[in-house]
């Protein structure tokens, strides 16, 4: 297996994996996310691989196929009231085809945001998860992330 950044070469395999994501969210939240729904068009997804401030990284096998993905985004806030100059890595999404689950591509990718993170001299890599995704909170748990906020609500 080989991390490297995501190529428009990678763009069906990516929405297959996408899809999964939105069924999972859906799953959990109906009333949230649309079933079937793609996140992003082809032309968003093509800027997206193709911006520096934005990397996907893609886990591929040895035929080069798609495994999982983490698409990252850098955040800074510059001369903000309140907040410190720090350069985070988020992390806007991760996932791995759910028939490839446990085999350990999901921490290998994080690793390697991590990895690229500290190259670019970030602060941090934060990320956030729905809590009706038990499973990636337990796996972002086992990663070692901890909770920085906790948004709450309230439905009407």
């Amino acid at each position: 297996m080989n991390i490297r950044r995501a190529q428009e070469k990678d763009m069906d395999r990516i929405d297959e994996l996408l899809t999964q994501v939105n069924l999972v969210h859906h799953k959990g939240r109906p009333d949230l996310f649309q079933y079937g729904k793609r996140k992003y068009t082809d032309e968003q997804l093509k800027e997206i691989i193709n911006d520096d401030k934005r990397p996907i990284f893609v886990a591929v096998d040895e035929q080069d196929k798609v495994l999982g993905y983490a698409f990252c985004i850098f955040q800074q806030y510059i001369n903000s009231n309140i907040m410190t100059d720090i350069k985070t890595l988020y992390i806007d999404d991760l996932c791995v085809d759910e028939t490839l689950r446990g085999q350990h591509i999901g921490r290998k990718l994080y690793e390697a945001v991590l990895n690229f993170a500290r190259q670019k001299q970030c602060y941090n890599v934060t990320l956030n998860v729905w809590s009706c995704n038990e499973s990636a909170m337990k796996f972002y748990e086992s990663c070692g992330l901890k909770p920085q906020k906790v948004g709450m609500e309230t439905i009407l």
